[in-house]
């Protein structure tokens, strides 16, 4: 298979995953009410306790599922995710009682290893010069997945909140059968090593990373900009509720433009911009943009200044895959699964804190009680957190980054590094 085909490979996987995330979020209400027996109101309650399981369970797993790729290639540890997430969707679709989500949210956040694996395969096949626009390619499969997902979810619930989880596995399904017949190993044989439980979970992934100083800054300054992003799934809907008086349906459309906006800037225009500006320039370009953002939507009144926003928040999605690219060039060759399993690590924490934080803020300032009334406090809030990412990426932000050399697990960074 060739390096394009791989890739191609991989967008489908990351499409198929995030649409199997979204088919269920139409139906998610119905089948809690239905297995609680509660209303909606209060169904909710689990419905959010089942978002932080999933969440803690990446934080807790990405850096073992990462450092398990290391040592035994990515397309094992790819499959075997495939297959428990196809398993997962089934037993969504039979639960009959509530504890049998919490088990399935449970598989399905410790196989949450596709992102990290995928990211680990997608350094494998890239040159270090192409890494941060192919990782792009991570946000564009979660962008077009985020948009088909919930549309045939929403088309498939009107059979019952089940189908929905049977398409999912299915989907899964056919997806582990297509690997399996088709994807090669990326991990070559000199750069595979030994596993080791003391890397294998969050300090230990940490501490491997306080070899190298640029990376633990960089890491420090995606964490920050991961908690001031998830603002958007925490609060758009009672934000655009609460300042638009949006429906249901203009929620979901406005949810399916954001989509779209993603998936064109990170699969199409990182291509173009990449390149030419370096990965340093496009990290400066992704943040700006996310300030902008912020600021508009902090303060819009109308929806169509949402929606004027939601162009700029795309922009800001330049950042991730180019806080990826930056730090996966200064790790070696044996230890790009430890490390995506560390940002996948990162980003399950900030889905952990995000949500809670933002949704708080939200509240105490909105709604009759409010002693302040600004509804678009959480966006000013995620202005100072991308600001305080800005700042510790700040030496990163040069024309041409210093690619620096070495394949070894363990070699400290030089300063300039």
């Amino acid at each position: 298979m060739s390096k394009r085909s791989a890739l191609i490979f991989i967008l489908i996987t990351l499409i198929i995953n995030s649409m199997g995330i979204g088919l269920m979020m139409p139906v998610m209400p119905a089948l809690m009410t239905e297995l609680t027996s509660l209303p909606v109101s209060d169904a909710a309650r689990w419905g959010g306790a089942l978002s932080v399981l999933y969440a803690l369970m990446q934080f807790l797993f990405g850096p073992t599922i990462g450092n398990l790729s290391d040592r035994f290639g990515r397309r094992p540890v790819l499959l075997i995710s495939m297959f428990v997430m196809a398993v997962d969707y089934l037993i969504m679709a039979l639960a009959w009682h509530l504890a049998i989500l919490f088990v399935a949210r449970t598989l399905s956040g410790v196989a949450g290893a596709t992102f990290s694996a995928a990211s680990a395969y997608i350094a494998d096949v890239s040159s270090k010069e192409d890494r941060a626009k192919n990782f792009g390619l991570v946000g564009a499969g979660f962008g077009v997945g985020f948009v088909l997902g919930p549309m045939i979810g929403g088309f498939l619930g009107e059979f019952g909140p089940r189908a929905p989880f049977y398409a999912a596995a299915a989907l899964s399904f056919v997806n582990f059968l297509f690997g399996y017949f088709i994807l090669p190993e990326t991990l070559k044989p000199e750069n595979k090593r030994p596993f080791d439980w003391k890397r294998a979970n969050p300090l230990g992934a940490l501490k491997q990373v306080a070899n190298y100083p640029a990376v633990r800054t960089l890491l420090i300054a995606l964490f920050l900009f991961d908690i001031g992003h998830y603002v958007y799934p925490a609060v758009w809907s009672y934000y655009a509720t609460e300042v638009f008086a949006w429906t249901p349906g203009d929620i979901g459309l406005s949810l399916a433009f954001v989509g779209i906006a993603f998936a064109v800037v990170q699969g199409y225009l990182i291509r173009i911009m990449e390149p030419k500006l370096g990965a340093g320039r496009t990290l400066f370009v992704g943040l700006a943009a996310s300030l902008v953002a912020f600021t508009g939507l902090a303060f819009a009144s109308t929806g169509w200044m949402a929606y004027s926003m939601i162009i700029f928040a795309a922009f800001g999605a330049l950042a991730t895959p180019a806080f990826t690219g930056l730090m996966s060039n200064r790790i070696p060759d044996d230890a790009q699964g430890e490390l995506q399993g560390l940002i996948s690590s990162a980003a399950g924490l900030s889905m952990v804190i995000s949500p809670f934080v933002m949704t708080q803020t939200f509240s105490y300032f909105s709604g009759p009680d409010a002693v302040i009334t600004f509804p678009g406090a959480p966006f000013a809030l995620a202005w100072l957190l991308i600001l305080a990412s800005m700042i510790f990426a700040l030496p990163f932000m040069q024309l041409q980054e210093k690619l620096p050399s070495g394949k070894k697990t363990g070699r400290k960074e030089t300063p300039a590094e």
